[in-house]
């Protein structure tokens, strides 16, 4: 079951939210979802992703599941603001929030403090299961954080983890089931103990 998130706020000052997990957890889809629910309302959308990640489209939104949503690309946080009129737009969607700098943080809080409705997705933790990158720090000042899991391919269990079937250390390394999977923490534990191979 999903948050329901209202529409109409109780106040004049917009709010945050969070939508965070593992690789292939659903956040994308659960973003795409709030986002195309807005613009049923007929709410006016802007949609935002990183320029790093290209995997599926150069320019839309893309879930695993294929679902797609049109978005702009940015290449650091503070470009947002030169796409958004808070005067004409409700709601602002940002995906893949840990590849931005630590502005995304001002960025957001600026949006949600001007009356947006801001949804932000984005991996919890990186492939050693330390937090990524800016993401505490938005959980930190969301109103509605939402954690989604995706199921362990070793146990069955719930999967918390990102975990990289490379040796690479790069902290980005944008890729999919060919380079990550989702672990539980018994398996995560289990593979970080053991020898990384290169596929």
């Amino acid at each position: 079951m999903f948050l329901e998130i209202p529409v109409n706020h109780h106040d004049n000052l917009g709010w945050i939210e969070v939508i965070t997990g593992s690789m292939f957890s659903g956040k994308t889809e659960e973003l795409i979802r709030r986002l195309k629910r807005a613009q049923i309302a007929r709410q006016k959308v802007e949609i935002f992703k990183p320029s790093v990640d290209n995997r599926y489209h150069e320019t839309h939104v893309v879930s695993h599941d294929a679902n797609s949503i049109p978005s702009k690309v940015v290449e650091k946080a503070s470009d947002i603001l030169k796409f958004v009129d808070t005067g004409q737009i409700q709601v602002v969607g940002i995906d893949e929030a840990q590849f931005f700098d630590d502005e995304i943080v001002d960025v957001v809080n600026e949006l949600a403090d001007n009356g947006l409705r801001v949804i932000v997705a984005g991996l919890d933790m990186d492939f050693r299961g330390k937090p990524f990158g800016p993401m505490p720090y938005l959980m930190a000042i969301a109103e509605y954080v939402t954690k989604v899991h995706a199921i362990c391919v070793e146990t069955g269990n719930l999967a918390h983890y990102s975990y990289r079937k490379t040796a690479s250390d790069d902290l980005v390394l944008v890729g999919e089931k060919d380079v990550y999977i989702p672990l539980s923490r018994t398996a995560f534990v289990r593979k970080m103990k053991g020898p990384k191979v290169n596929k």
